[in-house]
């Protein structure tokens, strides 16, 4: 019986160590192309009958030279594009943005209300604990296809201010 004990305790010591290992790697969530990282890539779950999503994420450059994110494909939804927000007479709106440059040794975050992946016609709504799969093009870096996690409405959330839709163009946010 006390080897028994002993053995037990040295197997639960020994999943005491190495779970959090695999656990490490079970939820690893980043992918590379070329010199390029790409670390969490998520997005909000679509409420109701929404039409249209974002997805953010983390773009890290390990490179030299600067690289630019120039696209962003996918089955998700009819049309996919690169957006931006911008302040326009007090109120927020979200149009396409261009490349999104990613400075040699640095990093461009895509966010809630700054440069972020615009997924236009949703086929399906957005579940929370679900993936989908994007295509990333890079200038330098080529393509790499990732998958983005899904995660609660209000994922991401700053501490500010909620915000309203801007109802007359339909795609801009206006702050309270």
């Amino acid at each position: 019986m006390i080897q028994f004990v002993k053995t037990a305790a040295r197997v639960a010591a020994l999943a005491i160590v190495t779970l959090p290992l695999f656990g490490g790697i079970a939820c690893a969530h980043e992918f590379k192309a070329g010199e390029i990282m790409i670390d969490h890539p998520w997005a909000r779950a679509t409420p109701g009958r929404a039409r249209n999503g974002a997805a953010f994420m983390t773009l890290m450059n390990h490179g030299g030279s600067d690289d630019r994110l120039v696209g962003a494909s996918g089955e998700v939804a009819d049309r996919v594009e690169l957006h931006t927000h911008i302040h326009e007479n007090g109120v927020m709106k979200m149009r396409p943005s261009g490349p999104i440059a990613i400075p040699a040794g640095g990093e461009a975050m895509l966010k809630p209300g700054s440069f972020h992946v615009m997924m236009i016609g949703l086929k399906a709504p957005l579940v929370e604990g679900e993936t989908f799969p994007l295509t990333l093009s890079f200038e330098k870096s080529g393509t790499v296809t990732i998958e983005v996690k899904v995660e609660s409405v209000g994922a991401g959330a700053g501490a500010g201010k909620p915000m309203n839709h801007d109802m007359k163009s339909g795609h801009g946010m206006k702050k309270n």
